[in-house]
């Protein structure tokens, strides 16, 4: 008989009790028994967060036995991988093993199902036997180990119609295309930091699809080369080299593209701190900003808005938002360019 679980997972809390998973220091990731709630996943990659892997990769100066080591320390002290540095996690690809007995029969599941989770690494027990692969351009890891997802824990079956690394580097981003749909009206001016990146690229064709023939998206680049590559694929008006570290710098440049109107919409994608009063600066007083960016500091973004006496409204970073998975996937469907470039940097 399997133990009773909570739809949380509050029962795998170890401390501080009384929390949930994801802010808990520390959580139970033994696999041997699960609970009735509970499904077991066979992992094969993480596709960890970019600013976690970013972070993690600095620390170990690029050294994969390093990057390894740390990897490894984390799971071993936290029973998951929340990264102790961003606080942020990942996503996962792997094969359903066990289903919990209360779940069978009330989920779309079977044993043998390939999933990619759709919740946070920093929330899910993890345990991990061994590190094989580290692809670290493309912050995926393979490995051998076990994961647990919750009953309120969200996940997408694998599609068949194309490669499994494709589907997994999309859907580690769904949230941002996704909420990028509901964000974006007609005519608007959407400006995208961190346009060449993976969630970038994916903002930027949804954006020019939503903004229509009267609105503008313009993509900033952190490097030339993804700078020419974003403007071969013509999703965007205009697209630039910038830092956005450079506050100042960047509003100027704004102010020319949009002949001092600012942008309507600002999607922050970038995965390295200290960006938040750029994306305040380059959007209108009554402008909105989504900060889709782990790296973002919440409190920054809200002292410098005040600071600067700016009215934006500020959206908090959610992977989630309905039928995300079903509508990123839908993009690589759509978008023979996008296809053909993700399958070349992340398949």
């Amino acid at each position: 008989m399997q133990k009773k679980g909570n739809k949380y997972g509050t029962h795998r809390v170890i401390e501080p009790v009384g929390v949930l998973p994801q802010p808990a220091n520390k959580i139970d990731n033994n696999m041997d028994e699960i609970y009735d709630n509970e499904i077991l996943i066979d992992v094969q990659t993480l596709n960890v967060d970019s600013a976690s892997f970013t972070q993690i990769k600095e620390q170990a100066g690029g050294d994969h036995e390093k990057i390894k080591e740390i990897m490894l320390g984390i799971v071993a002290k936290q029973g998951k991988h929340r990264n102790p540095v961003t606080g942020s996690g990942g996503m996962l690809l792997g094969t359903v093993e066990k289903i919990g007995d209360a779940l069978k029969g009330k989920i779309d599941l079977k044993e043998g199902d390939k999933i990619a989770t759709l919740v946070s690494l920093s929330l899910t027990p993890l345990r991990i036997d061994k590190i094989k692969a580290i692809r670290d351009s493309i912050d995926q890891v393979d490995i051998d180990g076990k994961a647990i997802l919750f009953e309120s824990g969200i996940y997408a079956k694998i599609p068949t119609d194309m490669p499994e690394t494709l589907a997994l580097s999309a859907l580690d981003v769904a949230g941002a295309p996704a909420q990028t749909a509901k964000l974006c009206k007609p005519g608007q001016t959407v400006l995208i930091i961190g346009a060449g990146g993976k969630s970038g690229m994916l903002c930027c064709y949804e954006a020019k699809k939503r903004v229509g023939v009267t609105g503008k998206v313009i993509g900033m680049c952190g490097s030339q080369h993804s700078a020419e590559r974003l403007e071969k694929l013509g999703f965007c008006h205009e697209v630039f080299v910038g830092n956005a570290k450079d506050p100042v710098a960047m509003m100027t440049k704004i102010e020319e593209l949009t002949n001092g109107q600012m942008a309507d919409l600002t999607i922050n994608n970038v995965n390295v701190p200290d960006t938040e009063m750029t994306s305040i600066l380059c959007t209108k007083n009554d402008g909105m900003v989504y900060f889709f960016s782990m790296a973002t500091s919440f409190t920054k973004a809200a002292l410098g808005a005040e600071g600067v006496g700016s009215d934006v409204t500020m959206i908090v970073g959610n992977g989630y938002t309905k039928d995300h998975a079903e509508i990123t996937l839908e993009l690589l469907r759509e978008s023979k360019e996008l296809r053909e470039l993700f399958t070349e940097l992340y398949a």
